[in-house]
């Protein structure tokens, strides 16, 4: 086995995933969810940095967090008091930032490392799951949601080649989000929307196929897309994942379970095959 200068092994492509962060409760009670997220992780080979972008971070253009120690943001209000008092004190690595940064900008990216950012709930909910101990250095990407499907896709792919160097791309959103069904369905409860099952299974059945350009078009094409989705931000961070795999990577879907009734809570995990 051949180990770079930075301890990955350049043979190894680490897998890229789209996780659920649920709403903000879901940190206290992980469920079913969050084991599968840790078992996830447990499988991967070493890790030299977590990438993760998540739907809570949005700018104009690119920015990659590169701070020491990035904080752990509470950007939530009206939850448990619990919540607030989780800190993720993981370090980041403003090494790694740079080295993403001129990946994206040689990919033709208008890309800045952004040196006070911290993570968001976004950001630090999964990574609670799937790597407890937060010894593994963080860097946080925001997304721009003025773009659409196809240029976070093209995003993800100008992050391909960091997979091989041991930085694993974490995507985080939620399969479906609708804010109005989900306060909606805080105060008068009852049965989780159609639309909610049959949006994350035509995803699913999209990604299964490779059917990238259906994907790319979700918005025309799947059912009840703009309700599932009244803004893409939620949506957006799975096909910078899909990217950075390939879009011939072979994916699992690890969950499908459906949180407050209407927030699909599907993980995807796409490609890592020893190349």
């Amino acid at each position: 086995m051949t180990i770079g200068t930075d301890g990955s092994n350049p043979n190894e492509v680490l897998p890229t995933f789209f996780v659920p962060h649920g709403a903000p409760p879901f940190a206290l009670r992980p469920g079913v969810a969050g084991a599968v997220l840790s078992q996830a992780a447990a499988r991967l080979p070493a890790v030299r940095a977590i990438l993760i972008i998540s739907a809570h971070w949005e700018t104009a253009t690119v920015q990659v967090g590169s701070a020491q120690r990035p904080k752990t943001i509470h950007d939530f209000w009206g939850f448990a008091p619990e919540l607030y008092e989780i800190r993720y004190p993981a370090t980041g690595c403003p090494e790694v930032a740079q080295r993403v940064v001129n990946t994206l900008q040689g990919a033709g990216f208008e890309a800045q490392t952004a040196p006070e950012r911290g993570l968001d709930h976004g950001a630090w909910i999964p990574l609670r799951f799937m790597f407890a101990q937060a010894d593994v250095p963080v860097l946080p990407l925001s997304l721009q949601p003025h773009q659409d499907a196809a240029y976070h896709y093209r995003l993800g792919q100008a992050l391909a080649p960091l997979t091989r160097e041991g930085i694993l791309v974490l995507a985080s959103g939620n399969l479906t989000h609708n804010l109005r069904d989900y306060l909606q369905g805080l105060h008068a409860g009852g049965a989780t929307p159609a639309y909610v099952r049959q949006f994350s299974d035509w995803i699913w059945a999209r990604l299964q196929r490779h059917e990238l350009p259906a994907l790319l078009d979700y918005r025309a094409q799947a059912p009840d897309a703009v309700r599932a989705h009244p803004r893409d931000e939620h949506l957006l961070p799975l096909f910078v994942a899909l990217g950075a795999a390939g879009g011939d990577a072979n994916v699992e879907r690890l969950h499908a379970g459906i949180d407050e009734g209407v927030i699909a809570m599907d993980a995807f995990q796409f490609g890592g095959q020893n190349s």
